[in-house]
Order: C-alpha cells, then structure tokens, then sequence
C-alpha cells in the first residue's frame, strides 16, 4: 500500500522525536525537496516508476547512523546490480522477486520496499540466514511500519542502548509477541514464531510449496540473480 504523503511524514516524525526521547543522538537537519532516482535503480529492479513515497525517504537529511530498531540502518540508493544479491532469501514471493528494492538492514534481516504489482508499497523482511525461507510481509506500508517502531518504543520494548551501542535495541523478543497492538514481524527479531510467519505467508500469498523446498528454489533463484546481473552488465 503506498501511504498518503501527509501520513508519511507524521509517521517518520513521530518515531525520530520517540527514538530522540529515548536517548538516540538524531538531529533534525531539516527536509530536503523530494529528488529523483538515478536513473540505473529502474534497470537494476526491472520497473518503469518508482514510488513517491519511497524517493522521498530516500532524500531525508538523516545523520550516517544507526538510528532504527536493533541497530539498523537506511540503505542508499544501489549503484549497481549487486544489490540484486541481497533479494537471494526472497523465495515464493506473490510479486516478482526482483520488483523490491533492499531497504533496511539489520543484524539479522533485509526488509524490501515492493516496487510494483499489487503489492507496491509493502514493506516485506528476509532472515539473513541460508536456512530461512521465510518470505514474509513486515508491514503493509512504510508508514505503519515506522507507527509500530514508535509503538514499541513507547511501550519500552525499544531503549536505547547507549554504554556499549550508541542505538536502539529490542530489549526482550518475546514481550513483542504479547503487546496487544503491536505486530512482532515489523520488528527485526529471529526467530519469528512459527504459527504467526505461516498465517501471515499465507494470508498474503507466499507459495508456502516453494518456501518448504528452499534449498532447491534457493539455487535456482541465485541462478536467476546471476543471469539478471549478467544482463545488466551487458546491456
């Protein structure tokens, strides 16, 4: 779902001054006009647009640091098609897996912003381990992604972490599962618990046969990465 830009922007506000509150070292610098794209990041991802809501996002003034839940980070616009590489967990999807751009990184997932189909908007996470193949919606737009952040702060499940890591750290996993409102899979923790992943899978479409084969479509999806890498660097 591709939020309204109004809603979008008090989202991402209200996290910054709740993670401020919290402890975290973020300076308001201020908003930059919405720019463009480059060019090559259409090519890489094999779509024609690229939402607002997303290039907005990626023209935000924000300081080079950790500044999202778990130590996580925004990743910049990729240069190359070796961003294809990070997409390698995204097995069963329900929209073409090249059509999402890796996102957010943490230690131990990729959430995707979803490109185009029926799914642009979404917000979609990866483990980052070769035994996960647990494609997976994180949220149903960015908006309600940074709203849940903000919830989990309030609700003190994210602190900041400022002896040892100058960042926000989910304090207990498993409090995230019993916080009504709350959805644990917005949040970057491994393992997600089982019951809820395959509802979820199910709920938005994964081929739930191609998830429980991963070893074998893993390859043949690092296959296909290879091949659009190839052709990227040919054309």
């Amino acid at each position: 779902m591709l939020d309204d830009m109004g809603v979008l922007r008090d989202a991402v506000r209200d996290y910054r001054l709740a993670a401020t509150a919290a402890g975290l070292d973020w300076p308001d610098l201020g908003e930059l006009p919405t720019g463009q794209p480059p060019d090559v990041v259409h090519r890489i991802f094999g779509v024609d647009h690229i939402a607002q809501q997303l290039t907005w996002l990626q023209s935000q003034r924000w300081p080079e640091r950790r500044l999202l839940p778990n130590g996580g980070w925004l990743m910049s616009w990729p240069e190359g098609p070796d961003a294809l590489d990070d997409l390698g967990l995204a097995i069963g999807t329900p929209f073409p897996w090249r059509q999402q751009l890796p996102l957010f990184h943490f230690e131990y997932a990729i959430f995707t912003f979803v490109l185009a189909s029926e799914h642009e908007g979404e917000i979609w996470r990866y483990e980052i381990s070769p035994d996960a193949w647990d494609s997976v919606r994180a949220a149903t737009s960015l908006a309600t992604l940074f709203d849940q952040w903000t919830q989990g702060i309030a609700a003190g499940l994210i602190v900041y972490e400022g002896e040892y890591n100058k960042w926000l750290q989910i304090e207990d996993a498993d409090s995230v599962n019993r916080v009504s409102g709350l959805d644990p899979l917005a949040f970057p923790i491994a393992p997600v618990e089982e019951t809820l992943l395959r509802a979820r899978q199910r709920e938005c479409g994964v081929n739930m046969s191609v998830v429980e084969d991963g070893f074998e479509h893993n390859e043949q999806l690092l296959d296909a990465i290879d091949a659009a890498k190839a052709s990227l660097g040919s054309a």
